[in-house]
């Protein structure tokens, strides 16, 4: 791998490619391009500069004059799948709506590059897809009348919403395919054990919140919906009533 830099640097502010010589026969986005199949196909430990460069057909060591680091790899990938949101030309004007519409993009994006949690920090925060998406998002708020630290703690708390969500239904969707029963019959089976425990009194508020409560929705997307509205509710100002459809 190429020596450590003296010092740090941002991809972003560096050239596409170092060095002199004839026209590269690939570009940056060639690169990261072959790298995001490869994590969507194997995984993202199955990327590396070798398995790049074998998808390329080109010599392992040319790859860092464009990308020096994997870490820089990475924050490449990331970046180009955060492309993927489509923005319209203006937002609606509903600020609740237009992080809605967010935040299950974000999820829809997660289920289609199932790594991108695995990689994904606020150090890349600040890379040219992401700003643009920075920027949207305090466009959507701009009718929200809350400090900007609030604004920004909201888009925080939405991404990070989308993230927990998506990994622990990947998870359990990657459960249940080891499982050699349905995912139905084990939920009947668990489900058995907790009203048993329930019964037995030892846990008596327990047993109040699930006799007098209304069953919660068991459909992910309803869930998800639920989550969201309840989370953007709850930035809004004491003048602006809820739109949760579940209080």
């Amino acid at each position: 791998m190429a020596g450590r830099a003296a010092e740090p640097e941002v991809i972003w502010a560096r050239p596409e490619r170092a060095g002199r010589g004839p026209k590269p026969a690939y570009s940056r986005r060639d690169i990261v391009d072959a790298a995001v199949r490869i994590a969507d196909t194997d995984g993202i430990e199955a990327v590396s500069m070798r398995r790049v460069a074998a998808e390329l057909g080109c010599g392992t060591m040319s790859l860092y004059n464009y990308v020096p680091r994997k870490e820089d790899l990475y924050e490449l990938m990331v970046d180009a799948v955060s492309g993927e949101y489509e923005f319209p030309e203006e937002p609606t004007g509903d600020w609740r709506a237009d992080m809605t519409v967010i935040a299950h993009q974000g999820r829809a994006i997660m289920y289609r590059h199932p790594w991108l949690a695995r990689v994904m920090t606020t150090a890349y925060a600040f890379s040219p897809n992401t700003l643009r998406f920075l920027e949207w998002c305090l466009v959507c708020l701009v009718p929200l009348n809350v400090p900007p630290g609030l604004k920004m703690q909201l888009i925080a708390m939405v991404n990070g919403t989308v993230m927990a969500t998506v990994a622990n239904e990947q998870a359990i969707a990657e459960r249940a395919r080891g499982l050699p029963w349905s995912e139905a019959e084990e939920q009947a089976v668990r489900g058995a054990y907790l009203m048993g425990q329930v019964a037995s009194g030892r846990y008596p508020h327990l047993a109040g919140l699930l006799t007098e409560a209304p069953a919660p929705p068991v459909d992910a997307d309803e869930i998800f919906d639920m989550t969201i509205a309840r989370l953007l509710d709850s930035f809004a100002p004491p003048e602006d009533p809820p739109h949760s459809s579940m209080n």
